[in-house]
């Protein structure tokens, strides 16, 4: 039961950070334009359907998995399954910190084809 819910707990985590970055809302330098609402979300809608990002993050999981088996199976105090469901977490946090951090360049970048004066 314990590792059900630790496997359920990964699922979540990394399911939680699916759309993190898309919702940024950039620093311009000076005032926005009329335009800007409307393209701001525009710019993090095109940021949110990057899926590919989500793939990413879950193969990253899957790598964290594999790689916390093979080293809870080595390590006296736990086993594989306790391995594989931390390598997972960590993982996919990582995966999910880089996702959210590439879906942010794109809503700067989006809005800077668009004429708007983004800093960050």
């Amino acid at each position: 039961m314990k590792h059900i819910i630790s496997i359920i707990a990964v699922a979540g985590v990394v399911g939680a950070c699916a759309d993190s970055g898309a919702n940024y809302t950039p620093v311009l330098d000076g005032t926005p334009t009329p335009a800007f609402q409307s393209d701001l979300a525009a710019c993090q809608s095109l940021a949110r359907d990057q899926r590919q990002f989500d793939q990413e993050t879950a193969a990253a999981a899957v790598m964290g998995a594999g790689a916390g088996a093979l080293l809870g199976e080595f390590d006296d105090d736990s086993d594989a399954l306790e391995g594989a469901v931390a390598g997972a977490l960590a993982g996919g946090v990582s995966g999910a910190v880089n996702a959210s951090g590439r879906r942010e360049a794109i809503v700067c970048e989006c809005l800077r084809g668009r004429g708007h004066r983004v800093v960050g």
